[in-house]
């Protein structure tokens, strides 16, 4: 593990003079931080990354204006470990939460109208007491922090909520599971339970008994009130407004397009328009039915992009565009269900995104993510880096940024210098993950070669080979023929995993 080191005195000291100016009730002396986080978006779901079918112009200027990672990896393939480790700056082999943990021996926590009553059973496992994350390092360097979206790491009576877990203000889904229905019947801001003006339907409703699936009035039931997502972004533009003379750190982690298909009509309109006649989706996958799923996939993926949009013109309002340094990333891959086509839209490109190469899979397509950093005058517009990172490099990153360091050691390393455009960027040796679900996983990637063990759970420990340079799809296994690289992976898979200290995240077959 590596511990961050300070490559900017000279900008450090800068912002501090600047703050010591006489005369001036406000002075910046470091840059507002916002980094958005979507929900299960490809890594070809941008235009700016390859997307034919969906239009995403404002993150693509957002690329077009800053940088575009093309070797950006998740830390986990499904959401709780991703934002876990995203936070934390530790990879799975470290992290507390290294998978989706609904806590079930709570009671029956999918029962939605048990949950509506009683916030003993919403949420996730908790992150513990005095964890380290980037709300507390960057609380201790002068930001006001605040995270607006789906949360997923501690029910709202726990330490691990994010008022607890480094954040000033909080605004959106406490649960993973809530945000099962962009209508939920109630929020959280903060502490407080917000109650919405939606009536309860639960995400296992489907089409009423006799409806015509061709008919669009038969779908009525899943769309309702209040749209979760036009609020959120109303209390993340309210946060922006707020905070405008101080420091801040906004984390904007959007459930946008995670499923179920719910999209502002406008939209799927018009994709309705660009696509032609579909095939309903009647819900034989999970979450809601709706009459036209690709359109209104679609539709999602561009509202969540019109956001981005009001975002940049809040702060180029405001007069903070060029002190705000912007990333944007997802979580994971694509997902397989909920009436999602991944494959016709390719959203994986050039990786296969069929189920068991996306999302809940260590494969390319499960964790290699877009990533777009944004910050005027610093870094180089229309630039790409071919940097082999992770989200777990975020944490150090953004220390980095404030001119402060973690404590202890992490697993990150910070990637600065490339988005500075600096020659002495340090970079990993292998990157490394492990998943206690889909079968028992780990994978490492070192250089070019990706290894992979899959079926573990099954005392396979057999690692696949794959030369990412020439088969990066992941098809050709060639293992047999570098048994020395294998024996490295081998070595590094014992080194890098501790044993889970959660039962649910334990893998027996490595020792636990």
């Amino acid at each position: 593990m590596i511990k961050t080191t300070c490559l900017l005195p000279a900008l450090i000291l800068f912002f501090a003079a600047c703050q010591n100016q006489p005369g001036k009730e406000t002075v910046r002396q470091k840059p507002n931080i916002i980094y958005i986080l979507a929900d299960d978006l490809g890594y070809a779901e941008l235009g700016c990354y390859g997307q034919e079918k969906i239009e995403t112009p404002h993150i693509d200027a957002l690329a077009s204006e800053g940088m575009r990672f093309t070797q950006h990896y998740s830390s986990a393939p499904v959401c709780a470990p991703a934002r876990c480790m995203l936070l934390t700056g530790l990879h799975a082999g470290h992290a507390q939460i290294r998978g989706n943990d609904e806590w079930a021996e709570r009671g029956d926590v999918w029962d939605f109208e048990a949950m509506a009553n009683d916030p003993n059973l919403e949420g996730q496992r908790p992150l513990k007491p005095g964890t380290q994350t980037i709300g507390t390092l960057l609380q201790q360097a002068g930001y006001r922090t605040g995270v607006v979206g789906k949360w997923g790491l501690g029910g709202p009576l726990t330490e691990g909520i994010p008022n607890k877990q480094g954040f000033d203000f909080f605004y959106g889904f406490n649960c993973q599971r809530q945000a099962h229905t962009y209508f939920p019947v109630h929020l959280w801001k903060n502490t407080e339970k917000v109650p919405l003006n939606n009536r309860m339907v639960p995400p296992s409703t489907g089409l009423p008994e006799g409806a015509d699936p061709h008919n669009p009035a038969s779908y009525s039931d899943f769309w309702l009130e209040e749209y979760s997502p036009e609020l959120m972004q109303k209390e993340l533009i309210q946060f922006i407004k707020e905070n405008k003379n101080h420091p801040f750190f906004m984390y904007y982690a959007n459930p946008i397009p995670h499923v179920p298909l719910q999209a502002p009509k406008r939209w799927v309109d018009y994709y309705m328009e660009k696509f032609g006649d579909e095939e309903p989706y009647t819900g034989d996958q999970g979450y809601f039915p709706h009459r036209y799923p690709r359109a209104c996939y679609a539709a999602m993926v561009s509202y969540f992009d019109e956001q981005v949009g009001e975002i940049l013109a809040t702060l180029k309002e405001l007069g903070l565009y060029e002190n705000t340094i912007i990333m944007f990333s997802s979580d994971n891959g694509p997902t397989f269900n909920g009436g999602t086509d991944s494959p016709w839209f390719d959203s994986a490109k050039p990786f296969k995104s069929e189920q068991g190469w996306g999302k809940a899979n260590l494969m390319e397509g499960g964790i290699r993510i877009p990533m777009i950093a944004n910050w005027p005058g610093e870094i180089e517009p229309g630039s790409q880096t071919d940097l082999i990172s992770a989200q777990y490099d975020v944490l150090p990153t953004l220390c980095e940024i404030a001119g402060i360091e973690p404590a202890g050691n992490v697993d990150g390393i910070s990637f600065l210098p490339t988005l500075l455009g600096q020659g002495n960027q340090e970079e990993h040796g292998f990157l490394y993950w492990e998943f206690p679900a889909s079968g028992g996983q780990q994978a490492i990637r070192m250089g070019k070669w990706k290894g992979i063990r899959k079926n573990i759970f099954r005392d396979s420990l057999r690692v696949r080979l794959y030369n990412l340079e020439e088969d990066m799809q992941e098809l050709n296994d060639v293992s047999d023929l570098h048994p020395e690289i294998v024996q490295k992976m081998e070595a590094i898979f014992v080194q890098e995993h501790t044993p889970a200290e959660l039962e649910r995240f334990k893998i027996k077959q490595l020792g636990d």
